[in-house]
Formats: C-alpha cells, sequence, structure tokens
C-alpha cells in the first residue's frame, strides 16, 4: 500500500475542495471519492472541479439502493429512534460511505483514507469507526485534527482566502447563514443563526418537505405492505399509484411525505463527543415508515417481544448514532431485533395531512389480535370470573409490602 496515496470522502463543497488541495501540496496522490447517498448535488460538476483542484483520479458511486435496503429499512424495522425523536439520517449514511471507501483504498492500492469533518462533531468519529473496523491497517487522515492544518486555517474566512490564491472555485459565500446536509433519508440544518435554540427556522429553509399550514386541505390515503417488517409496496388510494422495487418506494413516500408536511423536527440532541447540538430535520419517507411499522407491532407482535424490543430499541439507536455499525455489538442485537421481525407482516392504512401520517387501519395474516376475545359484547372464550384469581397473584407483593411498612411504622397513610 502507498503510505502518500488517499482516498479522500470529497463533496465538492468547500471544506474538501481545500483539503484536497492542500493534501496536494503536502505531497500526496489523492484519489477523490464521491459518493451519490441522495443527496441534490451535480456530481459531474463535483468530479470535473476535483480534477481542476488536482485530484489523480475520482470515484462517483450511487450508494442509494443499498442504503435504502441494508441501512435504512433495518434499523426503521428495529425501532432506531435516537434519544426519542431523531431518525439518524446522517448517522445510517455515515457506515456505506465509509465501506466504499475503504474498498476503493484497497481497490487504488492506497494507504490511507481522508475525511473533512471537524473535531467537534459526530461524523468524525463515525468515519473513523468504521475504518477501524474495515481496514484497520490504513491511516486516517483527519485534517481538522492536524496541528499544520489548524495553524494554516482558524476558520471560512482562512478557507475562502486560500481559495482564492489557489484558483479553486467554491460554491459558498460568508452570508451563508447554517450548513446542510442531504441524503435520501433526510436532509438536516445546523450552526450558524440555528446554534440560537431559541431561532425558529425561517421559513424559506426547508426543501424537502412544504410547511404544514401549506400542505394540501385534502387527506392523502395510502397502504404500506411489510414482509417481516421490511416494506415490499407502497399504493396510494387517491390515485392508484403503487411502487414496490425499494428504491422506488422509498423515493415516492419522500416525495408524498414531503408534500403533506410530514416528517420535520427541531431538536437538542447530545452529540458522542459530549457537546449538545441543536438540529432540524426532515425525514418524510422515514417518518410514514417509522410510524405504520409501530402501528403493525401492535397487532403481530407478541407483548413480551415488544416490551424486550422496546428496552433493545435505545441501545440498537445509539449504537448506530455513535458510529458503531461495524461492531461486535451491533451483530448482537441485529441478530436479537431480526428475530423479533419474524411475522411482522401485513397492510397499514395511513392518512396523511399536514404535517401528520395518522395509521386509520391494520391487517395482518399473523395478527394476535382476537376481535371475539377483545369485545365487550361478546365473551369469546374468556372467563371473566378467571380475572379474579388473576388480580388477587399480582396484589400479594403490594399486600406484603404494605404490612412491612406498617410494621416499621413508616406507613403514614
Amino acid at each position: 500500500m502507498d503510505k502518500k496515496r488517499v482516498v479522500l470522502a470529497y463533496s465538492g463543497g468547500l471544506d474538501t475542495s481545500i483539503i484536497l488541495k492542500w493534501l496536494k501540496l503536502e505531497g500526496y496522490s489523492v484519489v477523490a471519492y464521491i459518493a451519490d447517498v441522495g443527496q441534490d448535488d451535480d456530481f459531474a460538476e463535483a468530479e470535473r472541479r476535483a480534477k481542476t483542484i488536482g485530484a489523480d483520479s475520482v470515484h462517483v458511486c450511487d450508494l442509494q439502493r443499498e442504503l435504502v435496503t441494508d441501512y435504512v429499512f433495518p434499523a426503521l424495522a428495529g425501532g432506531a429512534i435516537y434519544e426519542g425523536r431523531y431518525l439518524l439520517g446522517t448517522s445510517l449514511a455515515r457506515p456505506i460511505i465509509a465501506k466504499r471507501q475503504v474498498e476503493i483504498a484497497f481497490e487504488e492500492g492506497a494507504g490511507c483514507v481522508g475525511h473533512g469533518a471537524t473535531g467537534k462533531g459526530n461524523d468524525q468519529v463515525r468515519f473513523e469507526l468504521a475504518y477501524a473496523a474495515l481496514g484497520p491497517r490504513l491511516e486516517i487522515v483527519a485534517p481538522w485534527k492536524m496541528p499544520k492544518f489548524l495553524e494554516q486555517f482558524q476558520g471560512r474566512r482562512d478557507m475562502i482566502h486560500f481559495a482564492e490564491e489557489h484558483g479553486i472555485e467554491i460554491p459558498v459565500t460568508l452570508e451563508k447563514s447554517f450548513s446542510t446536509d442531504e441524503n435520501i433519508m433526510h436532509k438536516s440544518y445546523e450552526s450558524g443563526v440555528l446554534e440560537d435554540p431559541m431561532h425558529a427556522p425561517d421559513k424559506d429553509m426547508f426543501t424537502v418537505c412544504v410547511d404544514p399550514t401549506d400542505a394540501p386541505d385534502k387527506v392523502t390515503t395510502i397502504e404500506i405492505e411489510f414482509k417481516d417488517a421490511l416494506p415490499i409496496r407502497v399504493k396510494n388510494l387517491e390515485d392508484g399509484h403503487e411502487e414496490t422495487d425499494p428504491l422506488a418506494l422509498f423515493t415516492y413516500l419522500n416525495e408524498i411525505g414531503g408534500k403533506n408536511g410530514v416528517g420535520r423536527i427541531d431538536i437538542v440532541e447530545n452529540r458522542f463527543v459530549g457537546i449538545k447540538s441543536r438540529g432540524v430535520y426532515e425525514t418524510p419517507g422515514g417518518t410514514i415508515l417509522h410510524v405504520a411499522l409501530r402501528d403493525l407491532e401492535g397487532i403481530a407482535m407478541d407483548k413480551e417481544v415488544k416490551r424486550l424490543r422496546d428496552v433493545l430499541a435505545p441501545e440498537y439507536a445509539a449504537i448506530i448514532y455513535n458510529g458503531f455499525w461495524f461492531s461486535p455489538e451491533m451483530e448482537f442485537l441485529s441478530g436479537a431485533l431480526k428475530q423479533s421481525q419474524k411475522l411482522i407482516d401485513g397492510v397499514v392504512r395511513l392518512q396523511l395531512y399536514k404535517g401528520n401520517a395518522t395509521p386509520v387501519g391494520r391487517y395482518s395474516p399473523s395478527s394476535l389480535y382476537n376481535e371475539e376475545l377483545s369485545s365487550m359484547d361478546v365473551a369469546g372464550g374468556f372467563d371473566q370470573t378467571d380475572s379474579r384469581g388473576f388480580i388477587r397473584i399480582n396484589s400479594l407483593r403490594l399486600k406484603a409490602h404494605r404490612l412491612i411498612v406498617r410494621t416499621q411504622g413508616q406507613d403514614e397513610s
């Protein structure tokens, strides 16, 4: 492996454009790697810009389908939602980006992989943990943690000045008031004016979901079919439109969810590095699938399996958020969660309306719901007198506890 050849995760933005040139000046041979994970970018233009700056070769890789089938769908099936609200859009894209980057390093005979993530954020952790797991012999080049780079670049002004000095085209200005990250799962907004947690996002900031107040004054009703907790079909009951291909299905959910203002959240979260961060996210398709799956589980998942899954799900989400996708604990939890997803089959009907995705019907061939057993009007084989013994047994420990408290004189009632 060539220790002076680096595969750089290149976006075409300010940071990675400067880093590409800086690495060339430091004597590296640079392979620019552009990952298409569904962001609204001009990849041909990014490739041209990388070559102009001095990249020795450029790889543009379409990872959208694999991101959806191997990362997004399994995470949603496992109930991964970080701190009860965040559906992990950025977190899910990082491991697949790093995975392909390591593969390119092996193909190119490169001894290094590099990224432009800062030393304060989560992405540096996600990238570097993935590199360590998949390419443990590769050297990691992370300029934002290198003293020489930090001495030269104190901030954006220094980077823009460097770009002007070296004739580097950059599609940014100093006036930009926030930063964004986008993939097929979501779009995120953070930093800049959003660092004030009381600053309400401007209405025109959003590009994925319409403002719920501007969404149609008409309900859109859809049905989503699942097999083992994975979506296999979506149908719009208003116009009959149907999708079964995984990528097309998810893209369509993003489209109709966005049109109805579904999937926006504004939160302050805890980064893995210990810093609190304000993030605004748009996740239309992911939100719809999350809501539908949790509803289907209500009819098709065993009570105790669901209870245990709900204990594991926050740990699963934290593993993904913190960057441990390729880890022993992830393999362990994924296996357990996959077992819980067996027979989570059926159809959920939802109404999309002004920012809400509301389940209004569900059917499962493996349903555990017994209409007669649940009915207040039909006995359905349930002997109500059995409830007396059930309650008596469950009350034994409560009586025992109260008697002990009274004996010790601690009962003030």
